[in-house]
């Protein structure tokens, strides 16, 4: 980008002005005031992380369509210019055209925390605004934060704390013996550091772990080793697509040792089926959370696409609601307008109980999370329905900002 180029892209931010989808065929046309407002989202459609990105594609335009029914951003319709990030490598080239040719005014999105890095070092170098749905990995919010990302999705502390409370309220971590069956990239090294801490913790015992593939379909090797281990719980440190091939064979294998999670989407119970899905994981969000403004929501995808929505649908529909407040409250796209807002305490209904906020010294969203716990196969009535959800794991009268205590991934300064 020439100097020249950041002067005019700062001035047509500051004016609340971008450049129109028409941009794609000609760069230099500017968009009047009362012009669209555009978007860049990266999210991965292909891969072992691909039926998550399905969903997150489908929140966005579902909440495209809503924003724009209740009047846009301040009168300016909301558009989204949607890519496959693949990998980071791709996830970075993408998310810089974006920036530098298509001038969009904020990115949404992805999944894969390696990505999410990727993303967060072009917005953090182009001062463009990075709202991150999917990404766990502590370090995000810790060692290699950035000024301009925050984060919808919750952490691997949060799942963890809030996991951790079920497995300590049922007996299954002081004195227990655990394997520890770990992703083999960004988040799931991530969670694994955070589950070792939490054992030590709590005087839990690790009588194995192992680093799988993100592309493993074959888990034999494993499901040998546990049998011979004899663990009190397995609890799984793995991802998308790693999680469904896992529950099947566990049932092919005839294991019935506990078995729960420190990171889950629900999608993974529905692939796997109610004949393989056991245990309980933890939950950013659910369809049968019953209030209101959820059950709203599950209607309204329902209605739409024939099927409720997975947690990533509820987590990229939510970021871009998150990003039209903030727009319309500070009036316009201004990034540095934004970031000051985001980070004053403003709070946006999550469909949840409470209301959530970002974390001023890192960008987390902090918000209530849940527990999932599969349904014996002879309860289950529907393909959907498969599990039972508990209410927020922590109470009322607790801080929400005791879930990410005792994070692992080092601290944030937003000034390194």
């Amino acid at each position: 980008m020439t100097a020249g180029r950041k002067i005019n892209r700062r001035a047509i931010l500051q004016s609340g002005g971008a450049v129109a989808l028409g941009a794609l065929a000609a760069p230099g046309i500017l968009r009047a005031q009362n012009g669209p407002i555009v978007l860049g989202h990266l999210t991965p459609r292909t891969g072992f992380l691909g039926p998550l990105g399905d969903y997150a594609v489908m929140g966005v335009d579902l909440a495209v369509e809503h924003i724009n029914a209740d009047g846009g951003i301040n009168g300016r319709e909301l558009q989204v210019l949607k890519e496959d990030s693949v990998n980071p490598q791709t996830a970075s080239t993408k998310a810089e055209r974006m920036i530098e040719r298509d001038e969009v005014a904020a990115i949404t999105g992805e999944i894969s925390s390696s990505s999410t890095l990727a993303i967060g070092q072009v917005a953090e170098r182009t001062k463009t605004l990075f709202v991150n749905t999917g990404g766990n990995s502590d370090t995000l919010r810790g060692s290699d934060c950035k000024r301009h990302m925050f984060h919808v999705e919750t952490q691997n502390a949060m799942y963890l704390n809030g996991e951790g409370f079920y497995f300590l309220n049922n007996n299954l971590v002081d004195g227990k013996r655990w394997y520890l069956p770990t992703a083999d990239y960004a988040f799931g090294h991530d969670l694994l550091n955070g589950a070792k801490a939490f054992l030590a913790r709590n005087n839990g015992e690790i009588v194995g772990d192992d680093l799988v593939a993100t592309d493993a379909t074959d888990f034999s090797a494993i499901m040998l080793k546990i049998r011979s281990a004899q663990p009190d719980v397995v609890a799984l440190n793995l991802a998308g697509t790693q999680i469904t091939g896992f529950l099947k064979q566990y049932g092919e294998f005839g294991l019935d040792f506990p078995i729960g999670g420190f990171g889950f989407d629900t999608q993974s119970a529905w692939a796997a089926g109610p004949e393989n899905f056991k245990g309980t994981w933890p939950s950013v969000w659910n369809h049968l959370i019953d209030n209101e403004e959820s059950q709203a929501f599950t209607k309204a995808f329902v209605d739409k696409y024939g099927m409720p929505p997975e947690n990533q649908a509820w987590s990229d529909y939510t970021a871009l609601k998150i990003m039209a407040k903030a727009m319309t409250d500070v009036g316009g796209t201004d990034t540095a307008a934004l970031i000051e807002y985001l980070e004053g305490g403003a709070k946006f209904d999550l469909m949840k109980n409470r209301q959530g906020y970002f974390n001023p010294s890192n960008h987390q969203l902090l918000q209530e999370v849940y527990a999932i716990t599969a349904l014996p196969e002879s309860e289950v009535e529907n393909q959907w329905d498969i599990f039972t959800t508990s209410g927020p794991v922590i109470g009322e009268d607790q801080p929400l900002e005791i879930l990410i205590k005792d994070a692992v991934g080092g601290t944030c300064s937003f000034d390194a």
